[in-house]
């Protein structure tokens, strides 16, 4: 199975370019196995299907004599058994695979370890990623900071159009939307510089709303949240208000101070606040929340 991975990494740029198959964490090594589970599988379809197609054309050219020529032929048990056990057995494999995956990837779900999460508040913005730490008292524009073996836990929203946040050897990308916000669990298994994206078409500065997610050990990530807190930069609503403003190829930049609840009023600006959970399939327009008395919506629930 490993040489048609590995022909399909070259033909579609070469390994090093193939960071999905290169996971640091957790969530990514689990979608790794499911997505090489599934082209493996695949593969014992499509390969027979291949020597085949090359294979009868030459075995039953008008040049070979020996052939057997058999015009009327029209039934065999032991082909129909095939084509149908095979495909059945392999959807099967298949369907039990991402039922059990899609519930223990399911995004909404903390990542056990016995070790407090960072909690991050992410917000998409035309076209930049703004991070806040709302325990912390800081922010950062393009740079996400964080521990190597904690879990993280994302709130994710966006200021403008949808967006998608994704972290490809992290793992689960989701959807970041106006007006509602969205939950993750990722963790690191070892320090690193990762891409961090948008994979959602967004606009003119689409193609450069990346940033960095650097996974560093928890002393360099402590001089890390010191030296932020040395910023002269405050983030206010004011200063929110100026990062909303559309811009390509922002550079990095810090705040050593928010002010709370700057995540809660992106989502309230739209004059309501919805969580978009993926597993709640069921949940109805104008369903009660439970807990705030917010609303559901579709596949949302309240915040």
């Amino acid at each position: 199975m490993l040489a048609p991975v590995c022909l399909a990494v070259v033909l579609f740029g070469g390994c090093d370019q193939m960071i999905l198959l290169d996971p640091k964490g957790p969530i990514g090594q689990t979608e790794r196995y499911v997505i090489l589970t599934a082209f493996g599988l695949m593969l014992l379809v499509i390969v027979p299907v291949i020597v085949m197609a090359l294979w009868f054309p030459w075995k039953y050219r008008e040049t070979n004599t020996k052939a057997v020529y058999a015009p009327k032929w029209s039934h065999s048990k032991t082909i129909e058994w095939i084509v149908w056990t095979v495909p059945a057995v392999i959807v099967t494999i298949l369907s039990i695979l991402i039922w059990q995956t899609t519930h223990r990837l399911d995004p909404y779900k903390p990542i056990e370890t016995g070790v407090a999460p960072i909690r991050i508040e992410v917000i998409s913005l035309d076209w930049k990623w703004l991070f806040i730490y709302p325990d912390l008292g800081v922010a950062s524009v393009n740079e996400l900071v964080f521990p190597a073996r904690v879990p993280l836990n994302f709130r994710i929203t966006s200021a403008s159009v949808m967006t998608s946040f994704f972290i490809p050897q992290l793992g689960s990308q989701i959807y970041a939307m106006g007006g509602m916000q969205t939950r993750l669990h990722l963790l690191a298994d070892e320090p690193g510089t990762y891409l961090g994206q948008n994979q959602q078409y967004s606009g003119r500065g689409y193609t450069e709303m990346n940033f960095e997610a650097i996974a560093m050990s928890a002393k360099d990530f402590s001089a890390w949240t010191d030296r932020v807190s040395q910023s002269p930069e405050k983030l206010d609503m004011q200063r929110l208000d100026a990062l909303e403003t559309p811009s390509l190829a922002d550079p990095v930049r810090y705040f050593s101070s928010v002010q709370p609840g700057l995540f809660d009023h992106i989502l309230q600006k739209y004059g309501m606040s919805m969580e978009m959970k993926p597993m709640d399939m069921n949940a109805k327009a104008g369903d009660p929340a439970p807990g705030a008395g917010h609303m559901h919506h579709g596949a949302a629930e309240g915040n």
